[in-house]
């Protein structure tokens, strides 16, 4: 028996429990898998909360890294002993340990621990599909990150810099203007004293931008589309302050002809080539330095819940990793 979190209804963090669970031996096209790091996100809160229907009772949790301890049948390309890490498939990485479809692990390369194989998967190729497919950020492009310091815009915020954009982001206090403004953001707003949408104008001589990447919402979706350029892109890929209401299409023809795209990971990973794609990517930018990963927060995984209330209190910045 192994122990693992788990939730039987809906609700804060309280309903996380700390529980024996057990681990079938691997399927075919499976590995068990023994973690080491776990990382923290925050849709972890929206299935924990019901705002995203999981089937009860269930395991949480959809980032890690670990050792393969044992394979299925049919598996050829990974062996007991190997590092692996991975985002996406089944829920349950709240575990010591778990059986996973073998197609949704990926390499962890020599040089990257495996506190920050956990903590880069899921917000690093998230980053990666916001800035290399859904608009891909070309040199002298300035685009708006909001939520900069946390952690996908910690790493977006580097990445974009290195590709030879100038960033924008919105932050919540000056302790995280200074963090963002470490990791690459140029000209960090603080979003609670300052209107970002004035400061764009300002910062771009009115010409506004040809993209805003927001994982906030409700509090800044219709103000983002006001820092838009005409045919500029609105990439809605989170609602950390809740879900966007019903939009008049006709908003999108009368500030600019702008589009608007509520992306997923799983759907720029849909296939093999496409995850090894963004990990590969992933992994060589955090090797050459380029991008750093910043583990800020670190809890025992039996501690999940308190992570969750310092998560949604946004008391943490960067990545937050559990051990195991």
């Amino acid at each position: 028996m192994v122990q693992a979190i788990r939730f039987e209804q809906t609700g804060g963090p309280e309903v996380l429990t700390w529980q024996q669970v057990s681990v079938d031996k691997p399927g075919p096209g499976q590995v068990r898998l023994k973690h080491k790091a776990v990382g923290l996100n925050y849709i972890d809160t929206y299935q924990r909360s019901g705002l995203y229907k999981v089937a009860l009772p269930s395991g949480l949790g959809g980032e890690g890294a670990g050792v393969v301890e044992e394979v299925g049948p049919g598996v050829s390309d990974l062996k007991a002993g190997d590092r692996v890490a991975y985002a996406g498939g089944p829920l349950g990485a709240y575990s010591e340990e778990r059986v996973m479809p073998a197609d949704k692990l990926v390499p962890v390369p020599d040089g990257i621990s495996d506190q920050h194989a956990a903590a880069m998967m899921l917000k690093g190729m998230t980053a990666w599909y916001l800035i290399r497919r859904t608009h891909v950020v070309k040199p002298g492009e300035t685009i708006l990150i909001h939520a900069a310091a946390g952690g996908v815009g910690l790493i977006a915020c580097q990445w974009a810099k290195h590709l030879g954009a100038t960033v924008i982001g919105t932050v919540g206090s000056e302790e995280k203007a200074a963090l963002a403004r470490a990791h690459g953001c140029d000209f960090p707003i603080l979003y609670r004293t300052e209107d970002f949408v004035a400061r764009v104008n300002e910062i771009t001589g009115g010409k506004k931008l040809p993209v805003v990447y927001d994982s906030v919402g409700k509090d800044t979706f219709f103000k983002s589309l006001d820092c838009l350029a005409p045919l500029g892109l609105m990439a809605l890929f989170g609602q950390s302050s809740g879900a966007v209401p019903p939009v008049d299409l006709g908003i999108l023809a009368a500030k600019g002809s702008l589009f608007v795209t509520r992306p997923t990971l799983g759907n720029y990973t849909a296939t093999r080539e496409e995850l090894l794609t963004a990990a590969n990517d992933l992994f060589s930018v955090v090797k050459s330095g380029a991008v750093k990963i910043m583990v800020n927060q670190t809890y025992p995984l039996r501690d999940a819940a308190q992570a969750h209330r310092d998560l949604e209190a946004r008391k943490t910045t960067g990545q937050t990793v559990f051990t195991v």
